[in-house]
């Protein structure tokens, strides 16, 4: 049997004072959110010190574009394959 290689994307943190990743911002806007302002709601980023902000728009703006869940950012599940 051969290995299955799969590259995923590492995550970041976006919002260290709420511990919010991109992939959290990715899967709010691919999942209807409507605004910044309602995912600010939802997930509390850039609602503290406000240093993340630009960074967390950019990440919202992509996502919603991409209309990327996970699996549109680079992450991908694998099943392993069984052996006939």
């Amino acid at each position: 049997m051969r290995p299955i290689r799969i590259k995923l994307r590492v995550t970041m943190i976006v919002c260290v004072c709420h511990r919010v990743s991109d992939r959290d911002i990715a899967i709010a806007a691919s999942s209807g959110c409507p605004s910044f302002e309602a995912l600010q709601d939802d997930l509390r980023v850039a609602t503290a010190c406000g240093a993340c902000r630009d960074c967390a728009c950019a990440v919202f703006d992509e996502s919603r574009v991409e209309g990327a869940g996970p699996r549109a950012r680079g992450m991908v599940i694998v099943k392993p394959r069984m052996a006939a």
